[in-house]
C-alpha cells in the first residue's frame, strides 16, 4: 500500500476522491469492506498483518504500520478481531475460562483497538465530517447478554465498547464533526466463523459489507459515542 493512499487495484489516486483507511485489511470482512468502497469510487488504503506486519500483541509494530500512511481519510474502520486464538475455541461456562485465553481475547479483541484509538485522531479531518468504526459484537452487549457462555470474548468486547465510548468522548473535543462508533458486522460467513454459524442466517462477505457500507456512512456526529447493528440499529451496552 503505497503511503498517503496511492491506488488499490486499478483505482488511479485522484485527490478529491474521499479516502477510507481499513485497519485489518486483509480479513474477510477487511477486504470485502475494500471492495465495496472502490466500486463506489473512494480511495482506499489498508494495514494488515499480512502486508505490513500489523500484529496486535506487539506494540510496536501498531505503530510502525500507522506510520505507513497518511491522512486525512474521511472513513477509518477497524475490522480486526479473532474469535478463536490458539486453538481455544469460546467457553461454554465460566468454569472452563484460563487466564491466558481471557488475556489473549484481551489483547487482540480491546487492548489492541485501544492502541489504534490512541493514535487515529492525526489522520482524521478537523473541518469536516468524519467516521471511526469499530467492529464490535452484539455478544459484548451487556444489557443483550440472555444465553451466557462465551465469557473471555464476551468479555473482550464489551471493553472494547467502553472503550470506543470513551475514546469517542475525547476525540469530539479535537473534531467535533466526528462520529465514532462500535458496529456489529452480523453473523458473516468465514472460515473462522462457520463453525459457530450454522444456527444463524449468515451472510457472505460481500453482502455484509455492503450493509455496513450504508449503515457507517449514515452516522452523523450527533451518533458519535453509539453502538450500530448491521441494520443501523442501536444495540444497548
Amino acid at each position: 500500500m503505497r503511503r498517503g493512499g496511492g491506488h488499490v487495484g486499478n483505482t488511479p489516486y485522484l485527490s478529491a476522491m474521499k479516502q477510507i483507511l481499513i485497519i485489518g485489511a486483509s480479513g474477510a470482512i477487511g477486504t470485502a469492506l475494500a471492495e465495496t468502497y472502490q466500486n463506489k469510487g473512494w480511495q482506499c488504503a489498508g494495514l494488515s498483518r499480512k502486508a505490513q506486519g500489523l500484529d496486535f500483541t506487539q506494540e510496536q509494530t501498531i505503530a510502525d504500520a500507522m506510520a505507513t500512511v497518511t491522512g486525512p481519510f474521511d472513513t477509518i474502520v477497524v475490522a480486526t478481531g479473532a474469535l478463536t486464538l490458539g486453538g481455544v475455541v469460546p467457553e461454554k461456562t465460566i468454569k472452563a475460562a484460563t487466564a491466558q485465553t481471557m488475556a489473549a481475547q484481551m489483547l487482540v479483541n480491546a487492548i489492541g483497538p485501544a492502541l489504534i484509538l490512541g493514535r487515529i485522531g492525526a489522520f482524521l479531518p478537523r473541518d469536516r465530517p468524519a467516521r471511526v468504526a469499530v467492529l464490535s459484537a452484539r455478544v459484548g452487549s451487556i444489557g443483550d447478554n440472555r444465553l451466557g457462555g462465551w465469557i473471555s470474548y464476551r468479555a473482550a468486547k464489551a471493553a472494547l465498547n467502553q472503550i470506543l465510548r470513551t475514546s469517542a468522548i475525547e476525540l469530539a473535543r479535537s473534531h467535533p464533526q466526528l462520529s465514532c462508533f462500535a458496529l456489529h458486522p452480523g453473523t458473516v460467513d468465514t472460515p473462522l466463523t462457520r463453525p459457530f454459524s450454522a444456527k444463524y442466517d449468515a451472510r457472505p462477505p460481500s453482502e455484509a459489507a455492503a450493509r455496513l457500507h450504508d449503515v457507517i456512512e449514515a452516522r452523523g456526529a450527533h451518533e458519535t459515542g453509539q453502538f450500530f447493528d448491521q441494520n443501523g440499529r442501536i444495540v444497548p451496552w
